[in-house]
């Protein structure tokens, strides 16, 4: 390593002598809020938060802490008050709607609590559906190593009314993964299936950061699909209040009481 790389921050790294930033997301002093006067929440107060490139993040809070609405604004989906969203070297704020969807479309993937799977194509073709609606041919190899990590070539050419619950999600995901986005955000995605369904899900999503090096950022209110995760940011009343790494769902549910937040919704 070159004497210069000893003083990057933490979250960089020094390749072919540009200076790469580390996290595939960051937040810096994030702040939303919606209404004015009486009628005004601050859903996120100041939150600064990275999420690293190759690593599996669960967002936890109770109803109401920020958590849905964080995700939102790091995906672009949401405008923000104050403060700066980047993604990989990208920052958000100031670019306008055709640049936002052009960054969802070719860096983001979505996994949402819906499966929202369309009825009238194959498995197969509901996971080539983001690239072909950008214009872009499947890496074959990839494609090849995501649906073997879903667990379902022998069920390529099923409609979704054909598949299970777990199956249609875990097609979900392997959309998600198909166009080798460099962040994938999961909301709930867990949260219409059966708890083995669910682990099905969540197994794949921690072996696609663990084999394929993907990055994942999931919302979650469940301690079990959290426990997957590499690391747990907890947030309450719009603002980070605590992190974990490694997490089990005993600590996470212990972390969550100590905040008040043990009703777990």
């Amino acid at each position: 390593m070159s004497h210069a790389a000893h003083h990057l921050p933490a979250t960089s790294a020094l390749i072919d002598g540009r200076v790469v930033s580390r996290s595939a997301a960051a937040a810096v002093g994030l702040c939303k809020v919606y209404g004015k006067g009486e009628t005004r929440v601050t859903a996120l107060d100041e939150v600064s938060v990275e999420f690293g490139r190759g690593e599996f993040t669960a967002i936890m809070g109770p109803s109401g802490s920020g958590k849905s609405t964080l995700m939102h604004c790091m995906a672009g989906l949401d405008t923000v008050s104050s403060g700066s969203v980047r993604i990989g070297e990208t920052q958000l704020s100031g670019l306008d709607d055709g640049a936002l969807t052009k960054i969802r479309r070719d860096k983001l993937g979505f996994i949402f609590q819906a499966f929202n799977l369309l009825p009238t194509l194959t498995a197969l073709e509901n996971i080539l559906l983001p690239l072909q609606l950008a214009g872009r041919t499947a890496d074959q190899q990839w494609l090849d190593a995501v649906v073997a990590s879903v667990g379902l070539a022998d069920r390529l050419k099923h409609r979704p009314s054909q598949l299970s619950g777990g199956q249609q999600q875990r097609v979900a995901c392997a959309r998600a993964l198909a166009s080798r986005p460099e962040i994938i955000f999961a909301d709930e995605p867990t949260g219409n299936l059966d708890s083995r369904s669910g682990s099905e899900v969540l197994s794949f999503l921690a072996a696609s950061v663990r084999e394929l090096g993907q990055t994942v950022v999931m919302v979650t209110h469940d301690p079990v699909a959290a426990s997957y995760a590499g690391r747990v940011v907890f947030l309450a009343d719009g603002r980070v209040v605590d992190e974990i790494h490694q997490p089990t769902a005993e600590t996470v549910l212990a972390r969550m009481k100590h905040f008040g937040t043990g009703t777990v919704s």
